[in-house]
C-alpha cells in the first residue's frame, strides 16, 4: 500500500518537459486501462491515475505550443522519466533516448548500459531515464503539436 502511494505521488511530478525558443510544454500522465462493454467487448480507455500499480501502463502526454511572435527553430522537447516507470516507446519513433540521466544521447539501438558491477550490455528500454526529441525545422509563431511516450509501473 505504502509502495502504490509514493509511486501515485511520483506520477504526479512525471518530470518537467523542457524546450526552448518561446516554445511552451504541459504535459500530462494517463493510466491505460481495459473496461468491459456491455456487448462482451472490451475497449482501452485513458484516466487520470489516482494509484498506480506495478504492471499498469502509463501514456504520457507532452503538448508543444510556439508562444512567441516569430518562428521556433533547432529546438529540442526532453522529459526525464520517473524512477517507477519502464520505458515502452513513443509515438512516432523519432526519439532519441538516454540510459545514464541526460548525459549522452542517442537511439535505444546504439546506446550500452553500464551496470553497477561494471559490466556493460547492450540498453533495453526498462534503462531509460530520459526521452527527447529534436525539432530542426522550423515552428511557427502559435502552432504547436503533442508528444506520445509509453511506460510501465515496474
Amino acid at each position: 500500500m505504502i509502495k502504490r502511494f509514493f509511486i501515485a505521488i511520483a506520477l504526479t511530478l512525471p518530470g518537467t518537459a523542457m524546450a526552448a525558443n518561446n516554445v511552451a510544454l504541459s504535459s500530462d500522465v494517463y493510466i491505460e486501462r481495459k473496461v468491459a462493454r456491455p456487448n462482451g467487448t472490451t475497449a482501452l480507455v485513458l484516466e487520470q491515475p489516482k494509484t498506480v500499480t506495478p504492471g499498469d501502463k502509463l501514456v504520457f502526454v507532452v503538448q508543444y505550443k510556439n508562444v512567441g511572435s516569430a518562428p521556433a527553430t533547432d529546438f529540442s522537447v526532453t522529459n526525464p522519466l520517473p524512477k517507477a516507470v519502464a520505458f515502452n516507446g513513443t509515438s512516432d519513433g523519432t526519439e532519441i533516448v538516454s540510459v545514464d540521466g541526460g548525459k549522452s544521447w542517442g537511439p535505444l539501438a546504439a546506446l550500452t548500459y553500464l551496470s553497477g558491477n561494471g559490466d556493460v550490455r547492450p540498453a533495453l528500454m526498462a534503462d531509460v531515464t530520459h526521452v527527447k526529441w529534436k525539432f530542426n525545422r522550423s515552428l511557427s509563431a502559435g502552432s504547436g503539436g503533442k508528444l506520445i511516450f509509453r511506460g510501465t509501473v515496474k
